[in-house]
């Protein structure tokens, strides 16, 4: 019975190769968090853009302190800013993907189903 030549093409197509296919998406699922660095950003979100940082320097100077705090603070307010619309951007070629891995996967799945229908429908069309 498991020499059938239609009982091996059914394990393969519903078992084996539905594996592969999901370990294939993993792949660029992650490749796509790799890409854009998702989780660095994500580490790195209040860092300073650029490491742009400005040091107080010697002796007490209350308009230099309030400048540097002001430089340091704006610095780090832009690389959220920055950091935050790569994370989103990420994520959001991260669902797109996770759509259409969802669609390649349950059009594999559906296939057959399609093949019947689309030569029922194609004699159909021949006989009427």
């Amino acid at each position: 019975m498991m020499n059938n030549i239609l009982v091996l093409w059914l394990t393969w197509h519903f078992f084996e190769a539905p594996r592969e296919i999901l370990k294939a998406l993993k792949n660029f699922l992650l490749f796509n968090l790799n890409y854009f660095s998702t989780s660095l950003l994500l580490k790195t979100l209040f860092s300073p853009w650029r490491k742009y940082e400005w040091s107080f320097g010697r002796g007490f100077d209350p308009a230099r302190y309030f400048e540097v705090v002001l430089s340091n603070l704006f610095s780090r307010f832009i690389g959220t800013i920055v950091r935050s619309v790569l994370i989103i951007i990420g994520l959001v070629f991260e669902i797109f993907m996770i759509l259409a891995a969802l669609i390649i996967f349950l059009g594999w799945l559906f296939l057959p189903l399609f093949l019947i229908l689309g030569i029922y429908y194609g004699f159909r069309q021949i006989l009427l």
